[in-house]
């Protein structure tokens, strides 16, 4: 090796050690709170942030002391990888090791849920959105001009009722009104592929978006053990070609959801009014669950044309297939409201 080869080595290595030097002080220079922390504080990671990103929003709430205290304990701690989005409850004036350790800890996650329960129609559905949220009910309407492109499926033709799908759904903080639809619809759509809807539709002679009114209309109206038969009578009437005939198609019309309607209430004049409208609406009526939609796809096999809920309290259902039974039925009815007055 020549004398001028020897110097750029040992300057090389000179930077080497200098540049190792360095960040050894730099590492135990870092400002570190040594407390095992005091007071609350809330901090948000939003998707995509990375450690250094974490860092920064946990200096900014004063819980580390900076962004290296923190940085340095997260990299000596191969666990810090699964450290994912959402809230955190954090303690302020934490070391970095204390902060790494609680946001690796279940318990200190702050996120908030969204619970969409079964039957719920869309108003109600983005109501409960916005309320778990805090994004305007109008944003989500806006957002919905452009369902298809965030997951509803095609044959629904942009209209969404139905399709915000019942389940709890954890919320990391940062959703906006594109991002919580995309997930309530992927969400459908898995629960979707798992059933097989379009094939197990089609096996029906009938499409997905069929399956999909008569899930509605099964979940309005009866007790999850009658899905089944439900299911059935709406087959069964269709295929002869005689109304459906139900309160809750002509409630829904009219944007109310009282249970007794008025005999002018029954005569209005809605796309949704089942009585005077042959066939099935023209949208689901609510979002059905899992039960409904399966049993839409599975009915019973039976004759019934009609059903009656003859105990309210205990959703006692009746199945007719003529009229005379279905009046003996209703006549059970009219007895048990006239007992539960």
């Amino acid at each position: 090796m020549t004398p001028k080869s020897r110097q750029k080595v040992f300057i090389a290595s000179a930077i080497a050690v200098v540049a190792l030097i360095a960040v050894f002080f730099l590492t135990k220079s870092a400002p570190d709170f040594s407390g095992p922390g005091q007071g609350k504080a809330i901090v948000i990671v939003v998707r995509g942030d990375s450690i250094s990103g974490i860092a920064n929003a946990l200096t900014e709430a004063d819980v580390v002391a900076s962004p290296e205290a923190f940085i340095n304990a997260a990299n000596a701690n191969a666990k810090s990888k699964s450290i994912g989005p959402g809230r955190y409850s954090m303690l302020k004036e934490m070391s970095g090791a204390g902060a790494v350790e609680l946001m690796l800890d279940p318990k200190s996650r702050a996120d908030s849920r969204l619970v969409l329960p079964e039957g719920l129609r869309i108003n109600q559905s983005l109501a409960q959105a916005s309320a778990a949220t805090s994004i305007p009910v109008e944003t989500f309407t806006e957002s919905l001009k452009n369902a298809q492109a965030l997951g509803l499926p095609g044959y629904a033709k942009g209209n969404a009722e139905g399709f915000l799908f019942p389940a709890s759904y954890d919320l990391a903080g940062d959703e906006t009104a594109d991002t919580t639809l995309q997930m309530l619809f992927q969400c459908f759509n898995q629960a979707s592929k798992e059933m097989n809807l379009e094939a197990s539709a089609a096996a029906l002679g009938r499409t997905a978006y069929d399956v999909m009114k008569v899930a509605s209309l099964v979940q309005a109206e009866g007790h999850p053990n009658d899905y089944a038969k439900i299911a059935r009578v709406i087959y069964n009437r269709l295929a002869i070609g005689m109304p459906l005939q139900l309160d809750t198609t002509v409630a829904y019309g009219l944007g109310i959801t009282k249970l007794s309607l008025s005999a002018n209430e029954l005569r209005s004049n809605t796309p949704f009014n089942t009585y005077v409208n042959p066939g099935l609406p023209k949208t689901p009526i609510n979002s059905p669950g899992a039960a409904a939609i399966k049993a839409a796809l599975n009915p019973a096999k039976g004759p019934w044309l009609y059903f009656v809920t003859v105990n309210l309290d205990t959703g006692e259902t009746k199945f007719a297939k003529n009229y005379n039974k279905f009046l003996k039925a209703k006549a059970e009815l009219q007895n048990y409201l006239r007992n539960h007055g």
